[in-house]
């Protein structure tokens, strides 16, 4: 959007962009919140801004990009899902479940300090809302991370 041109350079594991973050090797990166939470908070790192749409709550002086570029996002979106095939039924079981536990006071805390927004829903919300489908006259650059089998595209968060 801005024509900035950076260098992209791949980590096989997520954990070792943000110490050679922290160790000055490289200057600049995009992490989600939950990775890089912890070293903010030790002070390791210095936030920039965040790419979801508005402010964190977990660092509310800390701009959004769209502050200064309108029209910018770029947010994480997680999900769970069945092999295609499961029976409804047993569906439908996982998504009670799931939407239960999501409502856990403690489990709502422990995300939240992690910096995820919990939203459940069911099985047609998780299809309607997915990031791989652009929503009505919007262009998705949502892709795999990896299509290797072999990569985690997580790398090794907990």
């Amino acid at each position: 959007m801005t024509g900035v041109n950076m260098v992209h350079v791949p980590y096989r594991v997520g954990f070792a962009a943000v110490a050679d973050l922290a160790a000055g090797q490289v200057q600049v990166m995009f992490d989600p919140i939950i990775r890089s939470i912890e070293p903010v908070r030790a002070g390791k790192l210095r936030p920039l801004a965040v790419t979801t749409s508005m402010r964190s709550p977990m660092l509310p002086a800390i701009p959004a990009v769209s502050d200064f570029l309108p029209g910018y996002e770029s947010s994480a979106w997680f999900g769970f899902a069945a092999p295609k095939g499961t029976p409804v039924e047993v569906v439908n079981r996982l998504n009670k479940e799931i939407n239960a536990g999501l409502a856990d006071p403690k489990l709502k805390a422990r995300l939240a300090d992690w910096g995820v927004t919990v939203t459940a829903g069911s099985p047609a919300d998780f299809g309607s809302s997915s990031p791989m489908k652009p929503r009505s006259g919007e262009r998705s650059s949502a892709r795999p991370i990896s299509s290797r089998s072999d990569v985690s595209p997580w790398g090794d968060m907990p």
